[in-house]
C-alpha cells in the first residue's frame, strides 16, 4: 500500500509526465509545419513515449492501492522561435524531469517504501538516456549553426532514427 505522501508525489509525476508529452506534441506539430519532418517524426515518437511513461506510473499507483490521477492540462506553446531552441527546451525540461525523479526516489527512501524505490530506478535509467540523447541532439545543432544545408540532413537522420524506433517496436517482421 502506498503511503499518502508517495501517492501525492506519484500522481505529481504522473502530471509532468503528461506534461511533457503535450509540450513535445506541440513542438512536434510545429516542426511538421515548417517542412521538418525528421524532427517533427523524432518529436511525435517522444511524445508517445512520455505518455507511456505517464501510463506506466498511473497502472502502478493503481496496482499499489493507490488512485492514479489523470491531470488536466494546460495548453503548450503553439510556436517556437527554432529547432536550436526547441531542443534546448527539450534538455532543458527533460533535466527537469531528472530532478523530480530523484525527488520522488528520494521520498521513497524516507517513507520506506522500496517497492516504488525498486520501479523508479528504470526512470532513473531512462532519465540518463534522455538526456544524454538530447545534449547530444543540441550540440549537433550547434555545430550546423545557421547552415540550411546541415539543418537538412540533420532532420533526414532523425527521420531514419524515428523511422528505426517504430520498426523495433513493432518487432520482427513489423509485428
Amino acid at each position: 500500500m502506498l503511503s499518502s505522501k508517495v501517492s501525492t508525489a506519484l500522481n505529481k509525476q504522473i502530471q509532468l509526465e503528461a506534461s511533457s508529452s503535450q509540450y513535445y506534441l506541440a513542438m512536434a506539430s510545429w516542426a511538421e509545419t515548417q517542412g521538418l519532418n525528421g524532427i517533427s517524426a523524432f518529436l511525435f515518437g517522444h511524445a508517445d513515449e512520455e505518455r507511456m511513461h505517464m501510463l506506466k506510473l498511473l497502472k502502478f499507483v493503481n496496482e499499489r492501492g493507490g488512485h492514479g490521477v489523470v491531470p488536466a492540462l494546460k495548453q503548450p506553446p503553439v510556436t517556437f522561435k527554432s529547432v536550436k531552441s526547441v531542443f534546448e527546451e527539450v534538455l532543458k525540461h527533460e533535466m527537469k524531469v531528472t530532478e523530480e525523479i530523484n525527488g520522488l526516489v528520494e521520498i521513497t527512501l524516507k517513507e520506506k517504501d522500496y517497492t516504488t524505490h525498486n520501479f523508479l530506478q528504470w526512470y532513473v535509467s531512462e532519465q540518463i538516456e534522455e538526456e544524454a540523447l538530447a545534449r547530444q541532439i543540441v550540440d549537433k545543432l550547434k555545430l550546423i549553426g545557421d547552415d540550411k544545408g546541415g539543418l537538412y540532413f540533420f532532420d533526414r537522420d532523425l527521420e531514419t532514427m524515428a523511422a528505426a524506433e517504430v520498426a523495433a517496436e513493432k518487432g520482427p517482421k513489423g509485428k
